[in-house]
């Protein structure tokens, strides 16, 4: 019984330490790669490679074009013309007409205050002014009176007297018109209350609710003109100082995938230490799928990159190294050399980054599409071309 108990034991504590070796032997295998597929060895076809390597099918000479490129700057889309929209008095807020979002038009309301202490203010100005338009008339009366009676009779109003009366009429008219000013500022102040838009445009952001309190200065509501969008994007240094105001560039939307032209309209004469650039800021035309703060790309020629052009059908490959057989053309000699090809491109078949030179001759080891142009080929009677073909070593 002892033993079987002890049989027991040693089992289930035996069990998982062989589960984790099964475990770590599996992981360690995987990380040597033994589940994943390896490239065998010997000779791989190239895409669009049909027939194996045989018989010599051309020379190709390795060609060198010019390309111009083309460098991108991020930026993102702003408005010209953005406008914050504050009140000018303290008031509680009782109305706002709009949200974010809306478009509104050239003098539509958008915001309203509270009226009443900026009313009673203009009914006391103009109390006033009443006060003191009948006060100038009192003291004009006076006046009008006391000429009349020198004329009359000269002594019968002394010349301290006759001054006394003229400076109360100059003072009555100093208070009316101040009157008038008071009533004219306070009219000034309560249409303060009703917030207009300056100009049309759209809201982007709201930062006030109905019953806030409007404070001057401290802005309600953001207003920006869609017509005006530019894309602010900073451009290194070397390519900004060869753009000018006026060039015509192509941006880069990516959340429409689309490409707008645009036309640099300002480049701010100052470069940003720290980037080494300068901010360009390219118009861009009106169009209901643009807003503000949207991601753009800006396409900045340049210049002008060389690039060698090897024909796809002189490529091949064993495991995953790329090679070309280069023929000599003065003792038709080949040797093979190993190549980095690149992309292909619409008028480089494929790129070569590196192993040849321009002007080199690669041999073709597969049928050539264009056979008709190719050197080697037969020409328009069917006959074989005159340029020879190497022998095979």
């Amino acid at each position: 019984m002892k033993s079987k108990q002890m049989a027991a034991v040693v089992l289930t504590k035996g069990v998982p330490v062989v589960v984790g070796l099964v475990v770590l032997v599996a992981v360690i295998a995987w990380l040597a790669g033994a589940f994943t597929e390896k490239i065998p060895p010997g000779h791989t076809a190239m895409a669009g490679d049909e027939l194996p390597p045989g018989p010599d099918y051309g020379i190709y000479p390795v060609r060198e074009i010019e390309k111009p490129y083309i460098e991108e700057a991020i930026g993102t889309l702003k408005a010209a013309r953005r406008t914050e929209i504050s009140a000018r008095v303290q008031a509680a807020i009782t109305r706002i007409a709009v949200g974010a979002g809306d478009t509104v038009a050239d003098g539509a309301v958008l915001v309203e205050l509270d009226r009443k202490d900026f009313e009673a203010q203009l009914s006391q100005a103009q109390a006033a002014l009443e006060a003191a338009n009948a006060a100038t008339d009192q003291a004009q009366d006076v006046y009008d009176r006391a000429v009349r009676l020198r004329k009359a009779n000269p002594g019968a109003i002394a010349e301290q007297d006759f001054n006394q009366m003229y400076s109360n009429l100059l003072a009555a008219q100093a208070n009316q018109s101040g009157a008038r000013q008071r009533v004219a500022e306070a009219q000034v102040r309560l249409a303060y209350t009703t917030i207009e838009a300056p100009k049309s445009g759209t809201v982007v952001d709201r930062w006030a609710e109905e019953g806030d309190l409007a404070q001057p200065g401290v802005p309600l509501l953001s207003l920006y003109d869609r017509t005006s969008l530019r894309l602010e994007v900073p451009v290194m240094e070397n390519l900004a100082t060869k753009m000018q105001k006026g060039d015509e560039l192509t941006v880069h939307i990516d959340a429409l995938d689309r490409d707008f032209p645009g036309v640099v309209d300002e480049k701010v004469p100052q470069a940003e230490a720290a980037s080494r650039s300068f901010l360009v800021k390219v118009r861009l035309p009106q169009s209901e799928e643009l807003y503000e703060g949207m991601f753009g790309r800006l396409e900045v020629p340049a210049g002008i990159r060389r690039h060698l052009c090897l024909h796809t059908s002189a490529l091949q490959q064993v495991g995953q190294l790329q090679f070309v057989t280069v023929v000599d053309p003065n003792t038709g000699g080949r040797e093979r050399r190993f190549v980095k090809a690149g992309c292909r491109g619409d008028e480089c078949p494929r790129g070569v980054l590196s192993g040849l030179e321009a002007g080199g001759q690669v041999l073709l080891v597969r049928p050539d599409p264009t056979a008709q142009d190719a050197p080697g080929s037969a020409g328009p009677s069917g006959s074989p071309s005159a340029v020879k073909q190497p022998a095979r070593q």
